[in-house]
This record gives structure tokens, sequence and C-alpha cells, in this order.
């Protein structure tokens, strides 16, 4: 399976984010998306999810059926800032996603398998979500879009907030998805990229540059990416 992005820009009034990027992802793969705050890595995902408009591009998914446009069915996409029903507890709110998603879900599990699956205790089940952590939001959000299964998953920061036990619980859970999805992660951490991803893309100078992982684990390598960054330039 292959997404491939062909000639995307965007641009706020005379302010240029994206220019002519071209790149293709393949599913197996977690893709770290990195680069400085304001690069617009947030802007990146919100175009591929068409929650703005964009000045040109085009999107295109090919699986088992053929190449096609990507449609809003394909993505999931968990956001930075968390959004859930407050006045809901997280048990409420999974069995209300459930009931309304249910005939496109398919192997559907119990309400308890999926709480398993993402390490939600007993006695957080049955709490408001207004009561619930940042971190804590973030971990239901992926969960639904786990339920959802969308064959592309966009994540954007949303480990940043988790304690380190959660953050390796997470991990773990993301890199037996990668199989069947394109997972594309995106995080301002570098030893978290490096960590979690097979491939490692650079959003700088409005544009995305892939960088061999390998070359990622010495400092000479993360020194030259850093500094790339700081002067906005190629590495």
């Amino acid at each position: 399976m292959e997404l491939e992005i062909i000639n995307l820009s965007k641009s706020y009034a005379t302010n240029e984010v994206l220019r002519n990027i071209d790149f293709t992802f393949t599913s197996g793969k977690i893709y770290g998306l990195i680069g400085r705050n304001g690069a617009g890595k947030t802007t990146f995902f919100n175009a591929l999810n068409e929650d703005i408009d964009i000045n040109s591009g085009y999107f295109y998914l090919t699986d088992e059926y053929g190449k096609r446009k990507l449609e809003s069915k394909d993505i999931g996409y968990v956001i930075s800032t968390p959004v859930v029903p407050e006045f809901l507890t997280a048990r409420e709110f999974l069995e209300f996603f459930l009931e309304i998603n249910k005939g496109n879900i398919k192997d559907l599990k119990s309400i308890e398998y999926y709480f398993d699956l993402v390490k939600i205790s007993p006695q957080d089940q049955d709490k408001l979500l207004k009561e619930y952590s940042h971190g804590m939001k973030n971990k239901l959000q992926i969960l639904i879009n786990i339920i959802s299964n969308p064959k592309i998953i966009l994540l954007d920061e949303p480990l940043t907030s988790l304690d380190i036990v959660v953050q390796e619980e997470m991990k773990k859970l993301l890199k037996s998805l990668k199989k069947d999805h394109i997972i594309i992660f995106s995080t301002h951490i570098l030893e978290l990229a490096t960590d979690l991803c097979d491939e490692i893309i650079i959003l700088n100078n409005k544009k995305l540059e892939e960088v061999k992982k390998d070359n990622l684990n010495t400092k000479k390598y993360k020194d030259k990416i850093i500094k790339a960054l700081k002067e906005n330039k190629n590495v």
C-alpha cells in the first residue's frame, strides 16, 4: 500500500508553509516527521486530512483495489490537543462510538478488550473524561483510531504527554499496527523519532526530506540535522 503526495503547496496569505512537496509513503513502516515548532507539521497533517484548503496538490492511495484518490475514510488523525466529550465517562464514550460505528468495524471486540489494549485501568474506565489527564485523553484518541482501522494514521505529538512506562506501551502497540497501515508520527523530539520510527522525514525549508535512519544513531549526524533545522537549510 502506498500514499502518494504530488505537488502539495500551502500558504497563509503571504506566508508560504509547504512548497511543491512530492513524497511517497508505504505501509509496513512508521515514519517519523520531525521539524522545528512552526515548520508546518500540523499544516501538513491538516492538508492530508482535508481540514484546510491547499494551494495545490493531489493525494493518491494505492491498495489492493488499485490506485485512487485519497478519501477522508482512509485517514485517522490523532491531534496534539485531544478533544473528547468531557461530560461522558470513558465507558459511555466508547459504548457510544462502538454503537454508531458498529456497521463499519471489522472484527468487533468487547469494550473490556479495547480498554485493555491501551491499558486503561478498571478504576479509570468509569471516570468522567473531564477528569482524564492530557495523556489519558490521547490514549483514548489513539484507541478510537485503532478501532476505526483507517489505512493511514496521522499522529501529531501523541506521546510527549505520557509518562515513560505508558510511552513504551504505546510504542509497542503502534509497532504492532504498522504492517497493515501507513503511520506518520509527528514529533519535535529527535530521540523519540529514532527509537520508534523506521524512517525519518525532516520538514524543513517548506519541503519533506528523507534521512537515512542509520546515520541518526551518530552524534555527528544528529548535530548536522539540528544545525540544518536552525539555519533552515537542507540536510
